[in-house]
């Protein structure tokens, strides 16, 4: 069955609301578009990581429903938290990695063709530690890159979920990826120091 963006937002005020079967139609109805999520957050990850796309989804869904209590606003809002609920989680899994193997934590990609690839190289741990300081200088830049770096929404998607036109969105991406870009290289956009 394929659900729009009108029944999903339907769903996940029934959810709220308390109802079972609305939470059995809404996992049916976003799954399939949290397994892409998630598998984009392994894309660069190695092959034997211990924490699976699967495993992922299903501890993202119990911190959803399971915690406070969210007024959901529409679909592009579902996915947004979501999103941020699985950077956490592997933020969590990864710190709890590093500090087991020292050195050995999360890889992560940020790649300028794509709006939901993690730079190259860089744990997730630090990305998120960065995340956080941008959030302190530009929050309406963090929220973008929440948006599209870990929950892979379209600018459109992130513009509708945060409130933004889209050339708002992409004026907050582009500075937030040269800002993260120095951050972790120690270089600006054109690999100059």
């Amino acid at each position: 069955m394929t659900y729009d963006a009108m029944h999903i937002t339907k769903l996940l005020k029934d959810v709220r609301g308390g109802s079972p079967e609305a939470a059995n139609q809404l996992m049916e109805a976003v799954y399939t578009d949290l397994r892409a999520i998630a598998r984009r957050s392994f894309a660069d990850e190695r092959p034997d990581h211990t924490l699976q796309p699967t495993a992922l989804v299903h501890e993202a869904w119990m911190r959803l429903f399971n915690g406070a209590e969210i007024d959901w606003r529409d679909r592009s809002h579902f996915f947004a938290i979501a999103g941020r609920q699985m950077r956490r989680i592997l933020v969590d899994h990864g710190r709890e990695v590093h500090a087991r193997k020292r050195g050995c934590g999360l890889k992560v990609a940020l790649n300028d063709n794509l709006h939901n690839m993690p730079a190259q190289g860089c744990e997730i741990g630090l990305v998120d530690d960065l995340l956080q300081r941008l959030h302190r200088l530009d929050p309406e830049a963090a929220k973008v890159v929440e948006m599209k770096f870990f929950a892979g929404l379209t600018d459109e998607e992130a513009a509708s979920a945060l409130g933004y036109s889209h050339s708002t969105v992409r004026r907050h991406w582009s500075f937030a990826r040269a800002w993260l870009r120095r951050q972790i290289t120690g270089t600006d956009c054109n690999g100059k120091n």
